[in-house]
This record gives structure tokens, C-alpha cells and sequence, in this order.
């Protein structure tokens, strides 16, 4: 019986799930800001948080690698202050891995804040709410599938990850071979069956995460009066 390594299986839901995790807490306030600021340069903050979507994952692996290398003033200061290095390490793919997938979990969150009523969030202030009460008691569980939308896409998004991983991460055994290098190396090896393994396994994940979405979705979803 055929055995296959496991491990970038484990790897890739290790990193999907702490990406998606970190991801929560530093997509929310930004698109809280985003979705009712008044900045006039708020369209231009808005671009920024949407380039990976837009930029070539090989692009963006680049820059990445050229900011994240011990050889750069930015890596270069990681290394000698924190002894910090993001270059082919675990922890280089968590942060890549935030950034490529951020406009993935702050876009739905906007506009799960951009469709409640304005009299939610108006009444908040009228009765002396601040503004952090204001996110978290009144519009935080108003949009619950925003947050469950955001999540599994920024998950999703992080499991097929593939230029950027490679950029930053390689292909280091137990360190940041995930599923996707592996499925691209298999391939190259001419392994099919090995290929077809990690692939199925990533296909059914997303089939029963999707399925999972839309019932929640059902649950949660009720009209506001």
C-alpha cells in the first residue's frame, strides 16, 4: 500500500488557521475605518489593502523576499534586534500569508458594516456608546457572516497559496513545504498518484468548508427590523 508524507498537509491548515486567526484581528478594524471613514485619502488606503488581489503572487513573493532578507535594512534589523529571520522559516510564510490574504478578510467585513442600517450604528452614539462599544455590541454581531466570509476566504485563499509561499518559504521539509509546493514538486517528479493525493485532499477540505459557509449562512442571516 502507497504511504504519503502528511506533513504539508499539516503544515498548509497550521498556517491557513493561525493566518485566518491573526487575520480577524487586524482585518476588523480596518474595515471598520474603511467603511464609514471620511478621510479623503481613504480611496488610497483602500487600493493598498486590495493589491495582492491584483499583483502577481511572483511579484509580491519578490518584494517580500527583498524586504524580508537578512541582506535588507528591514530583515537585516528583524535579525540583529529580535533575532527574528522570515526567510525560508515558518513564521516568514505566517506573514506573508497575512499580507497576501488581508484584502480577503477586510473587503466582506466592509461590506458586511456598509449594508447594516445607519440608524445602528447612529443610535450607538446617540446613546453615549463610544466607538469601540459601538464595534463590538451593536454592529460586530449584526454581521456575523461578513466574519465567517472573511475568515473562510482568507483560509481558503491561504491553502492555494503558491508563489508567494514559494518566494518566501522554499520547499524546507517539516518548515514550509506546504501542500501546494508539494502538489507542484510531485508533479515535476512525474509522481501523479502522490499529486493527486494532496489535491483531492485540498479539493474535498474546500467542497466541506464551503458546505459549512452556506449552513451557517442559513443559521445566521435574519432580516434587521
Amino acid at each position: 500500500m502507497t504511504t504519503y508524507d502528511l506533513e504539508p498537509l499539516f503544515l498548509t491548515f497550521k498556517l491557513s488557521f493561525i493566518t485566518s486567526v491573526i487575520l480577524i484581528f487586524l482585518g476588523l478594524p480596518m474595515a471598520y475605518w474603511l467603511a464609514f471613514s471620511k478621510k479623503k485619502y481613504k480611496i488610497a488606503i483602500e487600493a493598498l489593502v486590495s493589491m495582492p488581489i491584483v499583483l502577481p503572487p511572483s511579484v509580491l513573493g519578490f518584494y517580500l523576499l527583498a524586504a524580508f532578507s537578512p541582506a535588507g535594512a528591514f530583515g537585516g534589523f528583524l535579525d540583529d534586534v529580535f533575532n527574528l529571520k522570515l526567510v525560508f522559516t515558518f513564521e516568514g510564510l505566517i506573514v506573508a500569508s497575512v499580507i497576501y490574504s488581508f484584502p480577503f478578510m477586510v473587503q466582506p467585513i466592509q461590506a458586511g458594516f456598509q449594508n447594516l442600517p445607519i440608524s445602528l450604528r447612529e443610535a450607538s452614539f446617540t446613546l453615549g456608546k463610544s466607538a469601540m462599544t459601538t464595534l463590538f455590541k451593536a454592529l460586530v454581531p449584526n454581521i456575523k457572516p461578513s466574519l465567517l466570509a472573511g475568515f473562510i476566504l482568507s483560509f481558503a485563499h491561504t491553502i492555494g497559496e503558491f508563489g508567494v509561499v514559494l518566494m518566501i518559504g522554499g520547499s524546507m521539509k517539516g518548515e514550509t513545504k506546504v501542500a501546494s509546493i508539494a502538489i507542484y514538486e510531485e508533479v515535476e517528479a512525474l509522481n501523479y498518484g502522490a499529486a493527486n493525493f494532496y489535491s483531492a485532499i485540498l479539493f474535498f477540505a474546500a467542497f466541506v468548508i464551503l458546505i459549512l459557509v452556506y449552513a451557517a449562512n442559513k443559521k445566521w442571516v435574519k432580516p434587521l427590523n
